[in-house]
């Protein structure tokens, strides 16, 4: 049986079953337990599975994602844990980019108190929390209103950070798949996103451990793009290790 068929077979037995473990899917497709490991993992990497331990379950599907306002609750704890570490990584005299979501806010947050920074953003709910911070200089890049999101995107977005530097930035994702790399389902910020990635030599990406696993519509960046990674301590350990050979710094909350 060619590579192809069995790991055809594999998915169809997954979707008629909540998991299978190797064990089971050795007997039933009739090869040895290391060539199923193999396949798991091909699949996994292509974000049609995710690994459990001691087999497989079919991997989560990307859903709309809520508004960022109701997303501020959400996994509230891991995203407060992030925003304190990633803040940490902002130097005095530094100027930042920091994207619209709601890990990116609680970035933001610990920015209060800080001295000396300038901030450029494309978040109204960022805008909002620093426009009146003594000692940060704020930069709204303006455009479009996603209004979901409440951020700017488009064109007029994307001209001003063609025009503005910065020495990092601080981004979150909608989905974030080994294979894949980072995607996104909302087109019209796909082009917005890249534009930000491109904005500093610098790339901290945001994402609770929610994020991994996924894949939307639309390739933001491979994940090499990301010079560091902070998340939280639930991530797939499985999925932490094999993104250690992607992502050149990450960083657990």
């Amino acid at each position: 049986m060619i590579m192809y068929e069995r790991q055809h077979r594999i998915l169809k037995i997954l979707e008629k079953n909540p998991s299978a473990r190797v064990i089971d899917l050795s007997d039933s497709l009739g090869v040895s337990p290391a060539t199923i490991r193999r396949d798991l993992d091909s699949l996994h990497k292509k974000g049609q599975i995710k690994r459990i331990h001691g087999g497989a379950a079919l991997a989560a599907k990307s859903v709309p994602e809520a508004p960022v306002l109701q997303r501020s609750s959400q996994n509230l704890e891991e995203k407060k844990r992030i925003g304190r570490l990633a803040a940490g990584l902002i130097n005095e005299g530094e100027t930042v980019f920091i994207g619209s979501g709601s890990t990116t806010m609680e970035v933001a947050r610990n920015l209060i108190g800080r001295k000396n920074l300038t901030v450029i953003t494309n978040a109204l709910t960022v805008v909002t929390l620093l426009s009146q911070v003594e000692g940060i200089s704020l930069i709204v890049t303006g455009g479009f209103v996603r209004s979901s999101e409440l951020s700017f995107i488009g064109h007029l977005t994307e001209q001003a950070l063609r025009e503005l530097r910065s020495q990092k930035v601080i981004m979150g994702i909608k989905s974030i798949n080994l294979d894949q790399g980072l995607t996104n389902d909302y087109l019209p910020e796909v082009s917005t996103d890249r534009v930000i990635i491109q904005s500093a030599p610098e790339v901290i990406l945001v994402a609770d451990h929610t994020k991994f696993g996924m894949v939307s519509t639309a390739l933001v960046a491979p994940l090499a793009t990301i010079h560091t990674l902070v998340t939280d301590t639930g991530i797939d350990p499985y999925m932490l290790s094999e993104l250690r050979g992607l992502v050149t710094n990450i960083i657990l909350a």
